[in-house]
């Protein structure tokens, strides 16, 4: 059976592109949102980040950004449809725009979703209006593009295709939500499709349906397979075949389930809103198939995470608590104790986006505030805080550090500030 690669892997030993500060997907070359790189500053209360550059020209949406070889990526809205948009990382300024789709599609909350995943001269983006594409990363020249259609493609709610693509070796995978294709693998220099995963729950909890996570590789139990967070609860499927292999439904809400899941070993930690919870499931071998072990659920009011992300660091679980407030938090993985936080009050208001570096968390909040907290389960410690340059609306992209550099995406612009060394 082949191994489940990460795309680290596969930049690194089939091309030999990936930069040590390269950041190609969605929460980064792992997505675990966890960088290896270092601040310059641990207390921004002293040292403040400086400010680079603010520059305009890459649409509606509440997209992060990829980085690769010097060039970042990122999709947006504009008069003429949902685009890729490469730009240059040093100074921002606009390489090319590739259009998607002929008119910018329309959903709640419009605009784009998807951080683009690149590998080598390609790179692959789904739209929010449901399809899976590969463009060529130096000019944005189309390679092929399958409609979710063709699939039955089905969202649990009507807020638009949020997931980012993964790439597996010589394969892309994606989450159509069809009845009998709730993930599609395909072959990634075609689009040919390899195989497709009909999935089945036991529980009425969710919706039918794709939800708003992105896939994510396990070798639980020496199984090579992919996790997904979908409309009904938690899928893994057979990486090999494409069989369903378990699913888990008490984690779905009916609204819309959206954090992608954190896998350690055997377990999977699992959270949605909503009024909904979390949850810490174990994968066992049962006869010819897999079994899933309920270790412990956190009620919604304990903790559940909206749509910032979490980030699992030596058995703890940091993350923003409770719908449309992003209280900083600290779990013990193994058994859901809080060790701190639950209704701590933050810097910022509204969810807030993580991402782990260098001992220390950056908090993006809703409302464009930046903080930094120490991550360690010893106690909260906030080291500082900066107001952005430019905030709009709701501030719902994913910082990304690269080459000590924090890249913040505000709907058509996006702010360049200096964190590293």
């Amino acid at each position: 059976m082949r191994p489940v690669l990460t795309l680290l892997t596969i930049l690194v030993t089939s091309t030999g592109l990936l930069s040590a500060g390269d950041w190609p997907q969605w929460r980064g070359p792992q997505r675990d949102a966890r960088s290896d790189e270092k601040l310059a500053s641990h207390d921004w209360e002293k040292s403040a980040p400086a400010h680079h550059w603010t520059v305009q020209g890459f649409g509606a949406g509440y997209a992060s950004v990829s980085v690769a070889e010097g060039r970042l990526f990122t999709v947006g809205n504009f008069d003429d449809g949902q685009a890729v948009i490469a730009a240059s990382a040093e100074d921002g300024s606009i390489l090319w725009k590739q259009s998607l789709t002929d008119a910018a599609p329309q959903h709640s909350y419009e605009g784009a979703r998807c951080t683009p995943t690149i590998v080598g001269d390609l790179l692959y983006v789904v739209t929010s209006d449901g399809a899976i594409a590969c463009l060529k990363s130096a000019d944005g020249t189309q390679v092929w593009r399958r409609a979710f259609s063709d699939w039955g493609g089905k969202m649990m709610s009507g807020w638009g295709y949020s997931e980012s693509p993964l790439v597996d070796g010589d394969r892309v995978l994606c989450t159509p939500g069809g009845a009998d294709a709730m993930v599609v693998c395909l072959d990634r220099m075609t689009g040919r499709e390899i195989w497709a995963c009909a999935a089945s729950f036991e529980g009425s909890a969710g919706k039918d349906g794709a939800g708003y996570s992105s896939i994510i590789t396990s070798e639980a139990l020496g199984i090579p397979q992919y996790v997904q967070l979908v409309g009904r609860g938690l899928l893994g499927i057979d990486a090999a075949t494409g069989k369903q292999l378990w699913t888990y439904n008490r984690v779905a809400n009916s609204v819309a389930n959206i954090p992608t899941p954190l896998v350690d070993g055997n377990f999977v930690f699992a959270s949605t809103s909503y009024k909904t919870g979390a949850a810490l499931v174990e994968l066992k071998k049962a006869g010819s198939g897999v079994e899933v072990v309920e270790k412990y659920f956190l009620e919604g009011e304990v903790f559940n995470n909206h749509h910032g992300g979490m980030v699992l660091l030596d058995g703890h679980v940091y993350a923003g608590h409770q719908q449309n407030q992003g209280y900083p938090t600290c779990i013990r993985m193994s058994d859901g104790e809080i060790v701190w936080g639950g209704k701590l009050r933050g810097p910022g208001n509204g969810s807030a986006a993580v991402l782990y570096i260098d001992g220390h968390l950056i908090f993006r909040y809703q409302d464009g505030v930046v903080a930094l907290i120490r991550a360690t389960p010893d106690g909260y410690e906030l080291k500082g805080t900066f107001a952005p340059d430019y905030q709009e609306g709701k501030t719902w992209a994913h910082p990304v550090v690269v080459n000590g550099r924090l890249y913040l995406r505000e709907q058509d612009r996006l702010m360049c500030y200096q964190v590293g060394p």
